[in-house]
């Protein structure tokens, strides 16, 4: 059985790691607030322009068909925007995310299909650095408010590809706030928009255009997109916070566990050594 002194020492050195984890509780807690007032004052915004997407894209003319609105067959190659987290401690968050574009990236590389990638965080750039996958863009240290002009310069290099018929199609991979205790890994397709991606109705729509369709259309559909991107971004980071506030509750709770396992040891060497010391003491006291 260790000495006294050394289960002080672990003693004193959980009671200091559960000061930290409490802490850090605590912030995420607080932050865990502000990110989904942010992801909730995004929704009225996204939600609007994909209204008046779905309406246009009911309303296109013969002229003129945006190329978010085409599908592309055969699918040769794959685009990916891989959201995660710039700082760990957050539970499964960032490794169940992983794990769900990793069997999808085995299922396209089956296929014979090139992925592309844009990262946002340091956690998947650095996953997916070491997996070798071709990462065209990437942007860390976003901080805990989401900026949309940090977002659109790497979002903007899978776009152009996609213009450019590099990509076939372009997916979004971000981590969905269900609610604190829940947080899904998901991946939805981003381009081509569907007629169910904008939530298109049958309702047929006039539309006077100023100055040009084209223009008008060509704004919109990419002011939609950044939209998706930004409540990504907005969604994954209130999911990180819920993540590492439930993560450090539960450090905390398990450090209090070992600590009064600790002190339930320490409790037993003592009254072990009083009883030697009694021992000797009434043994020598006979012995004279």
């Amino acid at each position: 059985m260790a000495g006294g002194k050394e289960i002080r020492n672990k003693i004193k050195s959980v009671e200091n790691t559960r000061k930290i984890t409490k802490a850090m509780e605590m912030v995420a807690a607080s932050k865990m607030r502000k990110a989904q007032d942010r992801m909730r004052h995004a929704r009225p915004y996204g939600e609007k322009i994909r209204r008046v997407a779905a309406n246009l894209s009911n309303a296109m003319t013969e002229e003129y068909t945006h190329p978010f609105l085409v599908q592309r067959d055969p699918i040769k190659s794959v685009g990916l925007i891989l959201i995660s987290s710039d700082k760990g401690l957050c539970g499964g968050l960032n490794t169940n995310m992983l794990r769900l574009v990793l069997s999808h990236m085995k299922t396209w590389d089956a296929e014979g299909k090139g992925i592309q990638m844009t990262c946002f965080g340091n956690k998947g750039m650095t996953f997916m650095q070491r997996a070798g996958v071709n990462i065209v863009s990437h942007q860390a240290g976003l901080g805990d408010t989401p900026r949309l002009d940090r977002l659109i310069g790497p979002s903007k290099v899978l776009l152009d590809a996609y213009y450019k018929g590099e990509i076939d199609v372009l997916y979004l991979c971000y981590t969905r706030f269900i609610n604190t205790m829940k947080q899904e890994p998901v991946i939805e397709q981003l381009l081509p928009l569907s007629g169910e991606t904008v939530g298109s109705t049958n309702r047929k729509w006039d539309y006077i255009y100023e100055p040009d369709p084209t223009s008008v259309i060509d704004d919109l559909l990419v002011r939609y997109v950044e939209a998706l991107i930004y409540q990504a971004v907005a969604e994954n980071m209130a999911s990180e916070q819920s993540a590492r506030m439930v993560a450090m509750k539960s450090a905390s709770d398990n450090a209090k566990d070992v600590i009064d396992e600790l002190k339930l040891v320490y409790n037993k060497a003592r009254q072990a050594a009083i009883t030697k010391e009694l021992s000797e003491i009434v043994s020598g006291a006979a012995a004279v």
